[in-house]
């Protein structure tokens, strides 16, 4: 019995691996700002599309072949204009945070993990606060934490703030008698961005029935993206944090301050 050919080695350069791990990279890079999201679930579909004609092809089924040919010869374009909005992040992700993360990464790299530790917990104190301080006033609260500030879907449906994150800022958007306590604070960064933004709703069933709008929002986000929400409950003042369409609920501030470290 023949064993394997390995002659195929033979002929692979350096360049070769470097081309690998590179597309490697891209592959991963475009997988995390989409995954989570329903753009996952199109290129599924768009796999599966792809798949179905091979077979048809190969089967020499002419007219499903034609049919499916058809779509496969404008591909591309078809991708550009379904994904635009991903592909649009994508190109903003990248021109936007390089090089504003260029300084956290070398200093994640370089420092010890105890100072990253210490200096994430320096900034999201204030958020633990706001939070703490809104729970015992029944404060109702929806705070979004997300990696890339998307215009065309928090700015559209909020007020512009872009400043920086703070407890006082936080307790005076929230207050019962502001015009932006309804809605929901994107915060990216550490920085308000927007206030009093529409988010869109779990369709879920197996939600409990005492959750409002408010938790069906964070679960909502939380679903279609990275993001992730801290709640505050308006009638219990339970302090609520949601990721990838789950809850866990009854948080204290200790617990909800662990969590944000991790997270953010």
């Amino acid at each position: 019995m023949n064993g394997i050919d390995f002659s195929f080695l033979s002929e692979f350069r350096l360049l070769d691996f470097i081309d690998i791990i590179l597309v490697a990279i891209i592959i991963y890079y475009v997988y995390s700002l989409i995954k989570g999201t329903i753009a996952v679930n199109i290129l599924i579909g768009v796999g599966l599309f792809y798949g179905i004609y091979l077979v048809v092809k190969q089967l020499e089924m002419k007219l499903l072949t034609e049919i499916f040919g058809g779509f496969i010869s404008v591909g591309s374009i078809a991708l550009i204009v379904v994904f635009q909005q991903e592909i649009r992040r994508f190109l903003l992700h990248i021109g936007k945070n390089i090089s504003m993360r260029r300084k956290k990464y070398l200093w994640s790299f370089f420092g010890s993990k105890k100072s990253v530790e210490n200096s994430n917990a320096d900034s999201i104190k204030p958020i633990i606060e706001a939070c703490r301080s809104m729970s015992k006033t029944k404060t109702g609260a929806l705070l979004i934490f997300s990696k890339y500030f998307d215009e065309e879907y928090y700015q559209s449906s909020g007020v512009p703030i872009d400043a920086p994150v703070s407890k006082a800022l936080i307790e005076s958007i929230f207050f019962k008698n502001s015009p932006l306590h309804d809605g929901a604070v994107v915060i990216v960064d550490y920085r308000v961005m927007t206030a009093s933004s529409i988010l869109p709703i779990s369709d879920s069933e197996d939600l409990p029935p005492q959750f409002g709008l408010r938790h069906r929002a964070a679960i909502g986000v939380t679903e279609i993206s990275e993001a992730i929400a801290v709640v505050v409950s308006e009638e219990t003042g339970e302090i609520s944090f949601a990721k990838d369409g789950n809850v866990n609920i009854d948080l204290t501030p200790e617990e909800l301050e662990k969590i944000l470290i991790e997270e953010l």
